[in-house]
């Protein structure tokens, strides 16, 4: 339940834009500076991903500055991850 509404909040953003495909999310990464990534979904049913939402809620609860789904994780941790999803 605590992903959905994480989802609803960035869907909802203002910020949604036409730079984002359907059946895409955007995220922001990073600690410090944060970059966007355009995501397809179906990463998200992945437990790995799953883990960074999870440390995503619990640094952010469900406010997300950047106005949308923000993960606090290193750029090159995040990029190795999706790396490897879209090989699977």
């Amino acid at each position: 339940m605590a992903i959905r509404q994480i989802l609803r909040r960035s869907f909802s953003s203002e910020r949604r834009s036409a730079d984002v495909p359907k059946g895409h999310l955007a995220v922001y990464i990073g600690e410090n500076e944060k970059k966007r990534f355009v995501i397809p979904t179906t990463y998200l049913n992945h437990s790995s991903f799953q883990e960074l939402l999870s440390q995503a809620e619990e640094e952010f609860g469900f406010h997300h500055p950047m106005g949308g789904l923000t993960i606090p994780c290193s750029q090159d941790l995040f990029v190795d991850l999706i790396y490897g999803l879209s090989r699977t």
